[in-house]
């Protein structure tokens, strides 16, 4: 069988996408490519209008088996070439696009839907929104990308004690330490004074030490979904006398300056604190990165709602336990076992690319009391109760494996692939 792939950011434009609508989607098709080469041979495309029919044609004149896997949502999918065209996509809202504008039909997403036959995503969730709008025998699957493997591996040389001890990382770009900045050019602009950051400069060579009970948090500040102004109020407020509690923020976006004059006002209007911040923004390397994952006393997620969280995924596969919501893909994964778990509501909002701004689904509210509270909790955990973050951590790596192993995955696509192919092959 041949598989071809495409996601419309790849290696060679990664570093400008970054942070990007969609950009996520290259790092997934990363993942899923080692898992996909056990199953047939596979082929990236960058230009998918001139090689996928090309290629599939190639493949009927064999007699071999052929499939496009069009890693993006369904209204970027293209709907016109003779290759079997599957969308592998995300999503967190409620409900799937069911409306269209700019004259454009794929932004209802029941047409790109119907038109392919199938799909691929990464949730129960997500698969209920879907056959909610496209009937209850769609075929539609739930396959997360297999991190576990990847992650699990690195466990094995981390130590796991809940609390770090000197941790030393080096780290090219960008750091900003709480307890060496100064907030006064961040707070109101009559009441600005000092100097700020310079976020544009040369790049350089940072060193950062962590001690004490670590809360890391990967993520796109301009990610609406994100919801990083709960994750670090309620991290002031419960901290605000804790001078062994760290928050660590390594941000991703390939243009920074706007959010971390965003997040330093934020900073500024939270004070006093005598808990510790620190923002990233550069490149760690590997051993660098999972140096920091030992480090890490939990993973923090206060989002609105998650297609499948890729850091959240990877840190529990590494046993360490997360502060999260348990809803949308999260529900998948998350439980009272391997996390605190914080409490959200459900809200109306818009699809988030939806012109309109019309409100034709729910996003999922964070709790911020409850934040303060699992923060709290975890806390006390990582000081007095060594047994129960061991539980934790250990169930952590089972669930994930569960969720989102290699193993898994194949399973899943196989099973997957054979119901699309022989609905190919069977006579109309």
């Amino acid at each position: 069988m041949l598989i071809i792939i495409h996601s419309e950011t790849n290696k060679s434009n990664i570093v400008q996408n970054l942070g990007r609508p969609e950009y996520s989607y290259y790092f997934v098709l990363k993942e899923f490519r080692p898992v996909l080469e056990r199953l047939g041979q596979v082929i990236e495309v960058s230009n998918p209008d001139e090689l996928v029919d090309r290629l599939y044609v190639d493949c009927q004149r064999r007699g071999e088996a052929c499939i496009f896997l069009s890693f993006s949502p369904p209204h970027r999918t293209p709907m016109h070439y003779a290759c079997p065209t599957i969308p592998v996509f995300a999503w967190e809202f409620s409900t799937i696009p069911t409306d269209t504008w700019h004259d454009e039909p794929r932004h209802d997403w029941r047409v790109v839907l119907a038109a392919s036959g199938a799909a691929i995503t990464h949730s129960s969730f997500t698969v209920k929104a879907v056959r909610d709008a496209m009937g209850a025998d769609y075929p539609v699957s739930a396959i997360p990308a297999p991190v576990w493997d990847r992650f699990s591996g690195r466990r094995q040389g981390l130590d796991q004690k809940p609390r770090a001890e000197q941790v030393t990382l080096n780290l090219r770009g960008l750091l900003i330490d709480s307890r060496t900045l100064d907030l006064r050019p961040y707070g109101p602009e009559a009441l600005r004074d000092g100097q700020a950051v310079v976020f544009d400069g040369p790049v350089r060579d940072c060193q950062l030490v962590l001690d004490g009970v670590i809360y890391t948090s990967v993520f796109n500040p301009y990610d609406g979904r994100k919801n990083w102004q709960d994750m670090l109020s309620a991290f002031c407020t419960t901290f605000r006398d804790t001078p062994d509690a760290t928050l660590v923020l390594k941000l991703t976006h390939h243009d920074i300056a706007d959010a971390l004059n965003d997040m330093l006002h934020h900073l500024y209007k939270n004070q006093s604190y005598r808990c510790r911040i620190v923002l990233i923004h550069g490149f760690l390397a590997d051993a660098d990165y999972e140096r920091l994952v030992e480090a890490t006393s939990y993973v923090v997620n206060s989002s609105f709602g998650e297609g499948q969280c890729l850091p959240l995924m990877e840190f529990m596969s590494c046993g360490k336990p997360a502060i999260a919501p348990c809803n949308t893909a999260m529900a998948d994964y998350i439980d009272s076992e391997n996390s605190f778990i914080v409490d959200s509501t459900d809200e109306l909002t818009a699809w988030p690319h939806d012109p309109r701004a019309a409100y034709r689904t729910l996003r999922y509210i964070t709790n911020w009391d409850s934040l303060c509270s699992a923060y709290k909790a975890s806390f006390d955990v990582a000081w007095n109760d060594e047994a129960r973050y061991a539980r934790m951590s250990v169930h952590a790596v089972n669930k994930l494996e569960q969720f989102c192993s290699q193993a898994g995955t194949e399973q899943r696509l196989r099973e997957f692939f054979t119901t699309v192919l022989a609905r190919e092959t069977t006579p109309a």
